[in-house]
């Protein structure tokens, strides 16, 4: 970089700082206040009250009830009273560390009609889209197809929408997949957008079920549907022509058109590659790019955050959107708005420099969201109760998948601070004799970026050379913290499309711009610089799901906060429902990767950010330590099996009538503050119940291998990753070559085994029981009726996740139920006994097995 641009760079904010209006002044003192793009919507108070109110008595009971179990101690099983003790106060402790973030929740509303006005000004912000593929042979290029179609035909501004496809199998299928979808689209754009039409992804589209005749439609609408309907299944019939082609990949190598070598042959070693499909002047289309980043032997490429960090570099050369958004390949734009919703939060006048991204919730496909697959919601409870609850605090976290940025975010600038609240409060203290001093270190504190700032304060005596070497410091500085790239870091401090055309470089086919583009998707590119340390996609914190954490985490801590936003008509939808291996693989992925951050720096327990809230803070810890509670739960499932073959029971038999009331009234409490969360959420009962059997599931399959797999990598440093089938894919391949045999792989079934055998082992404590009942007697059934329900919630929670994995007869897991049915066999026999051996002499209660 030169020094001329150097004089030239602004301050550390990332927009001109908003002043808060004064309140004494009147209409007449200024220019009238711009419209607010979005709002808040407060939940009722009343609800609200009512709400917090059952938490509150929920949460006096079960200590209350807590405070019993722990004085009333079971002299004759006191080992088993021991441990049930420990893991209700384990759970009672989660339970409550989670409700405390929920007290808060809100929604909230956009302006679309003073967007327009925006719009009109030539105002509205600029749009960069990320789609990230790994493989096209496991990601149906198909379904990449359709949500690059979706992104080019949302209602936006051509000029001001781009799309990068990421590559990061360097797959030359889909680059002749993009070919494709460039050609379909100069015809379906156009027709999107002349009628309207919705959802904007061909094959959902003409999926649905709808009598589009119904309505009176114009008789063109109608012809030109039909035509555009027989060029999407040719297009479909080209697709699966060129997925049948690849399968017979040729021993030599793939080749292209020209008779060259194709460059990513080997897709752990390849050059680097970007390909521009559409943005020409002749057609007013947004601009579509295809990149696959180098990738070299001995480098560490980190998967995902590394794919999104390197489009984060080349889109900021070529078009350099003020805002990018990053869809997963088979999350297609299901509301042609939501690009435009997202500005209604990020160009808002009073919040909109404040705010660092928008995370819009992720829902199933139409088809999945029935009753045919009952784990397509899976999430319904987090998008619609956590998510709110969090947005009310300072913001929601990021999923992954399906959110807005804010790009001066994403380079670690600091958010803007009006200066009138801060003067409003430093001039209290403008009577101490330490109020300057304390003004000064406020405004110090405003200024702590991790981005290098250039010293503003010139000494009248400094000399020419003296600046000189401060600008080059300063330029040093850069470098180390961005990269050797005076292009990118131009456009880090440059205008960032607002209102304008893109830069002008970026449609010039220069020398230097062709080289700063590979320079900057390099894999040599990131060394000895801050990136996925300090700012954009985090690194070495787990699984996607830990850099989505820890990327938001950073956000927050450095004072950002994000929005929530949750149109009636959902953004993004996802192509297909998920089956029981491929939900229960996704969530050891997230468990471990929780637990990866939970044993890393950026634990949020002790991890630097003042400027982040307490209760945002002890959100991020209970997103990253729920892995932990399924120790206490999968213990808790099996001491109903124990207590049952054993004959022993966790409760005193001499329960008195207050010990029962307040078990009565707890129960109460806890329908009551369910009922209610569930009324102001707008949750289904279905929904909710899924979830709870989810968290039964989750919590003794794969939270409890992540919590062992998380301590055990902390330890070895040698991950464990758990795989849906036999086949490897390109990031597994990567891994397994830059990590030197430091990545283990396992089958999903091995996952099973203890949920399997906790549910077997109730199941036979239930009939032992039921035995044990009828031959005793109508006097046995007392103590055994407690054991039972406790017995019969466990089955309840588990029994639904097994009947549909047996129901897939194709990929039953009969080794994991093999293994379950001996291992609960074993520990049975270990427990007869055991039993035997230590029982006393004339022991007042035999055990039933």
């Amino acid at each position: 970089m030169g020094d001329e641009s150097l004089q030239k760079a602004p301050p550390n904010t990332p927009e001109p700082e908003l002043r808060a209006p004064s309140e004494s002044g009147g209409d007449d003192d200024g220019p009238p206040l711009p419209e607010p793009l979005s709002s808040k919507v407060p939940l009722p108070s009343a609800q609200l009250n009512l709400y917090r109110a059952a938490v509150a008595i929920r949460a006096v009971l079960l200590a209350l009830l807590l405070r019993y179990r722990v004085t009333h101690p079971v002299a004759d099983a006191y080992g088993l009273w021991l441990t049930s003790v420990a893991c209700e106060s384990w759970l009672a402790l989660s339970w409550l560390t989670g409700q405390l973030t929920k007290l808060s929740p809100t929604n909230r509303a956009t302006h679309l009609h003073a967007l327009e006005k925006e719009e009109k000004d030539g105002k509205l912000a600029s749009v960069d889209v990320f789609v990230s593929a790994a493989d096209a042979a496991r990601e149906p290029p198909l379904a990449t197809a359709n949500t690059v179609l979706s992104v080019l035909a949302a209602d936006y501004p051509a000029g001001r929408l781009a799309c990068y496809v990421s590559d990061d199998g360097a797959d030359m299928l889909l680059l002749e997949a993009l070919a494709e979808t460039a050609r379909l689209a100069l015809r379906w754009v156009p027709f999107c957008r002349a009628h309207g039409v919705e959802p904007r992804a061909p094959e959902p589209y003409f999926a649905r079920g709808v009598d589009y005749l119904r309505d009176k439609v114009a008789p063109s609408f109608v012809k030109e549907r039909r035509a555009m309907k027989r060029e999407c299944e040719e297009f479909k019939v080209r697709m699966k022509g060129l997925v049948a082609r690849a399968r017979k990949v040729p021993e030599d190598g793939w080749v292209m058109s020209d008779g060259t070598p194709w460059p990513g042959n080997d897709p752990t070693d390849h050059p680097a590659m970007i390909q521009a499909l559409l943005g020409s002047d002749e057609n007013e289309l947004p601009r579509l790019f295809y990149v696959s980043r180098e990738k070299g032997a001995g480098f560490q490429h980190h998967g995902k955050a590394g794919a999104m960090n390197a489009l984060l570099r080349v889109s900021a050369v070529l078009t350099n959107g003020a805002c990018v958004l990053n869809l997963d390949y088979d999350q297609y734009v299901n509301n042609s708005k939501a690009f435009r919703e997202a500005m209604c939060f990020l160009m808002d006048p009073v919040a909109g420099n404040r705010t660092c991204f928008v995370q819009f919730p992720l829902r199933p496909a139409v088809h999945a969201a029935d009753d045919v697959d009952p784990w397509a919601s899976r999430d319904s409870v987090f998008f619609d109760v956590d998510m709110k609850c969090m947005d009310g605090i300072q913001g929601p976290v990021y999923v992954g998948s399906g959110c807005c940025f804010n790009r001066k975010a994403l380079y670690g600038f600091d958010p803007a601070v009006a200066d009138d609240a801060d003067d409003l409060e430093t001039g209290r203290r403008k009577w101490c004799c330490f109020g300057a001093r304390e003004r000064r270190k406020r405004r110090l504190k405003r200024t702590m970026s991790v981005v290098p700032l250039l010293d503003s304060e010139d000494d009248d005596e400094e000399t020419e050379g003296a600046k000189r070497r401060r600008l080059r410091s300063y330029c040093a500085a850069l470098e180390r913290h961005f990269g050797l790239s005076p292009l990118f870091i131009a456009s880090v401090f440059g205008e960032q499309g607002i209102g304008g055309t893109p830069q002008p470089a970026a449609m010039a086919a220069s020398p230097v711009l062709k080289e700063t583009i590979i320079n900057v998707i390099s894999c040599a590119y990131e060394e000895r610089t801050r990136w996925g340390k300090e700012f954009g996609w985090i690194y070495r914190v787990g699984a996607s799901g830990g850099v989505a954490t820890a990327t938001a985490f950073r956000m927050h801590a450095r004072g950002w906060a994000s929005a929530y936003c949750m149109p009636l008509r959902p953004a993004f939808r996802s192509y297909g429902g998920y089956s029981p291996s491929e939900m229960l693989a996704g969530a050891s992925r997230r468990a471990a990767a929780a637990m990866g951050i939970l044993l890393s720096r950026y634990c949020p327990v002790w991890a630097a950010g003042t400027r982040m809230k307490p209760l945002q803070r002890l959100a991020y810890v209970n997103r990253v330590a729920y892995p932990l509670a399924s120790l206490p739960l999968t213990v808790y499932c099996a001491l109903s099996a124990v207590c049952l073959l054993a004959g022993k029971s966790i409760f005193p038999n001499d329960v008195g009538y207050d010990a029962g009331v307040l078990l009565v009234l707890l129960m109460f409490s806890v329908i009551a503050s369910v009922a209610l969360e569930l009324k102001w959420s707008g949750v289904s009962l279905r929904a909710w119940w899924l979830d709870e059997k989810l968290w039964v599931v989750i919590g003794t399959s794969a939270g409890l291998a992540a919590v062992f797999q998380g301590i055990f990598t902390a330890c070895t440093g040698i991950d464990v990753g758990f795989s849906t089938d036999t086949t490897t894919s390109v990031e597994e391949e990567e891994e397994e070559a830059t990590m030197h045999d430091s990545t283990l792989s396992v089958r999903w079934s091995s996952l099973l085994v203890p949920p399997i055998s906790v549910l077997l082992g109730n199941l036979a404590g239930v009939v032992v029981a039921v035995s044990y009942g009828v031959d005793h007697g109508y006097e046995s059934w007392g103590p055994l009726i407690w054991r039972l329900l406790f017995a019969a919630w466990v089955v309840a929670h588990l029994q639904g996740f097994l009947r549909g994995l047996l129901a897939r007869r194709e990929r039953a897991p009969t080794i994991a139920v093999l293994w379950s049915v001996l291992f609960v066999s074993i520990l049975s026999l270990l427990w007869v006994n055991v039993q035997r051996y230590y029982a006393p002499a004339a022991a007042t209660q035999q055990p039933i097995f």
